[in-house]
């Protein structure tokens, strides 16, 4: 398991630790306060939602490493051949910390599915018209989708947050996705979806036409290499389809060139579930709420908070690696190891829902097995 940042992230042109500290400090913020109310920390933030990500990130707490160290020294006495469950071990160990218990538990699992449509769509970038986000939204809320059948299976609760359906962003080749105002505004249903929740493990998921554009043009801005090296078919579209993705990916980070604050970049060439799906996930660390990440999309909308501050991600996992060629190598960049590698590719939540059994199972193999001590006892 990796949940430490990665050399990549700790090298890229982001605010320092020092800097996000200065912004805590200006707003009186104190970690606690961030971490009981899950809110604002003062009445200067409640309208500057970049303001509140940014002093969460600089206040966000750390794991409890004694938990998790006492997981770990069960797994090495528990009644099994040592290491034979090494991964899941350790991921058992990962929930302890978050969890703040020796006794890790998958007992009310939620997904945060996020929709949007976006107006670089009108680029021909996806197989599918705009108007099939609102069409998933209906059927996510109508418990008629993939991600709601997995959840059904895996007994946990699905609520789908309409951020945008209707209201496409700006189109990224050309214009900001969002301007500060809306930035806020998805901010907040962010971090206010994830007050709402009654969960101990919680996934993130999407839905917008067009959104792996957005995902790409935010992976390449603060990645390395050629822009069109973290562009995919997503979808399924074909060459011309591929060609106009590149481009609109290319000229979006052109755009943005020299641009080297990462929420920033965030507004700039995301989108309106991206935006969401950051704050949210930043909302559940201040809570101590461990994550499954969904595939490319989810895991670039987080980028920024890593490359913002290193270590950010900690309590999140890559519930799945996408068949996306971008999402592998963002992973990678990352630092982190996919649950589970089976080429999927649909979005909504659903490859990380489909994680949940293994974590709920990585956790029972630590609490309900004895160790070769109590069970010779």
């Amino acid at each position: 398991m990796n949940d430490a940042p990665a050399n990549d992230a700790q090298a890229n042109d982001a605010p320092a630790n020092d800097a996000l500290a200065n912004d805590a400090q200006a707003n009186d913020a104190p970690a606690n306060d961030a971490q009981a109310n899950d809110a604002p920390a003062n009445d200067a933030l409640a309208n500057d939602m970049a303001g509140w990500l940014r002093v969460a990130l600089a206040t966000m707490p750390a794991p409890d490493l004694a938990a998790g160290d006492a997981v770990r020294a069960r797994a090495a006495d528990i009644l099994r051949p040592a290491g034979a469950l090494q991964r899941l071990d350790e991921l058992a160990a990962w929930m302890a910390e978050w969890q703040g218990t020796a006794q890790p538990a998958v007992r009310r699992p939620a997904a945060l599915i996020f929709a949007a449509d976006h107006g670089v769509a009108a680029a021909g970038v996806s197989k599918y018209p705009i108007e099939v986000t609102g069409a998933m939204l209906a059927a996510f809320r109508s418990n008629q989708s993939t991600v709601t059948a997995f959840a059904a299976a895996a007994g946990a609760t699905v609520q789908a947050v309409d951020v945008g359906v209707g209201r496409p962003t700006g189109d990224i080749r050309v214009e900001p996705a969002l301007s500060p105002e809306r930035f806020d505004e998805c901010v907040a249903a962010g971090r206010d979806a994830v007050a709402a929740l009654d969960a101990d493990l919680l996934v993130i998921g999407e839905m917008g036409i067009g959104n792996t554009t957005a995902a790409a043009a935010v992976a390449a801005a603060l990645g390395e290499g050629a822009p069109a090296d973290w562009v995919g078919r997503g979808t399924g579209v074909d060459d011309d389809g591929l060609a106009r993705k590149r481009a609109a990916v290319e000229a979006a980070v052109a755009r943005i060139a020299g641009q080297a604050d990462p929420l920033e970049v965030l507004r700039e060439v995301g989108g309106a579930e991206l935006v969401a799906m950051a704050a949210a996930v930043m909302a559940a660390r201040l809570r101590n709420l461990p994550v499954l990440l969904d595939g490319y999309v989810v895991t670039a909308a987080v980028l920024p908070l890593e490359v913002a501050l290193p270590g950010a991600l900690a309590h999140c996992q890559v519930g799945h690696c996408s068949a996306e060629p971008g999402h592998r190598r963002l992973v990678q960049r990352l630092g982190m190891q996919p649950l589970l590698d089976l080429g999927m590719r649909l979005g909504e939540g659903s490859g990380a829902m489909a994680a949940v059994p293994l974590v709920r199972m990585a956790c029972a193999g630590i609490t309900d097995v004895p160790t070769f001590a109590e069970f010779f006892a």
